[in-house]
C-alpha cells in the first residue's frame, strides 16, 4: 500500500507528486544558492531539531556557510515516499554530491532520512537527517582545469563554475 487506505487515490498521488519534488528542489537550492528557496521548503517549528538533524533553524544558522563553498552538485536518486496520514510522511533520499572546497574536491554520498509534514496545504521538510556513506577527496579538483572550450571538447571547466560566481 503506497498510503492509509483513508486516502483519497488522487490526493495520495498528488502527495507523492509535492513531496518528491522536495529534495530536487533542496538540491537545486543549494547548487544555486537561492536562500529565498532553500528556506521556503521547511515547516518552522519552535524548537531547533537536535544533531545531526536539518531543519528550519539549522537552514537559518547554516545556509550562508554552506553557500561559501565553491560550485557544488548534488545529484538526487533513489526516493522511497511513505505518506503516513493526509498531513504526514517520511521517506528516505539517495543523493551524490560534488563540492567543491577551493583546495579540494569532494565527492559524497548521502542517505537523507526525512519527514515531511503538510502545512497549510503545502507539503514541507520537517526534518532531513543528513547520513553520510562516505566523503572522498579527488585527486585533482575539476574546477582547475582549463576552460573546455565546448562544443570542440568535452574536457575541462564548463561555463556554469564561473556563471556561479558572478551571480551569487
Amino acid at each position: 500500500m503506497l498510503g492509509p487506505a483513508d486516502m483519497d487515490p488522487t490526493e495520495l498521488l498528488l502527495a507523492h507528486l509535492e513531496i518528491g519534488q522536495l529534495p530536487y528542489r533542496y538540491a537545486y537550492a543549494q547548487d544555486f544558492r537561492d536562500a529565498a528557496l532553500l528556506l521556503s521548503l521547511w515547516l518552522e517549528t519552535a524548537e531547533p531539531a537536535p544533531y545531526p538533524d536539518i531543519d528550519i533553524h539549522t537552514v537559518r544558522a547554516e545556509h550562508e556557510r554552506w553557500f561559501r563553498k565553491g560550485p557544488t552538485v548534488h545529484f538526487v536518486g533513489n526516493h522511497i515516499i511513505e505518506v503516513d496520514d493526509r498531513d504526514h510522511a517520511h521517506g528516505s533520499v539517495y543523493c551524490t554530491a560534488q563540492l567543491d572546497f577551493g583546495d579540494e574536491f569532494v565527492d559524497q554520498s548521502i542517505l537523507y532520512q526525512d519527514t515531511y509534514v503538510r502545512h497549510e496545504g503545502t507539503w514541507l521538510f520537517e526534518r532531513r537527517r543528513h547520513l553520510l556513506w562516505f566523503g572522498q577527496a579527488r585527486a585533482e579538483n575539476p574546477i582547475h582545469q582549463e576552460p573546455d572550450g565546448w562544443p570542440k571538447t568535452y574536457v575541462g571547466r564548463g561555463v556554469l563554475p564561473d556563471a556561479l560566481r558572478a551571480h551569487p
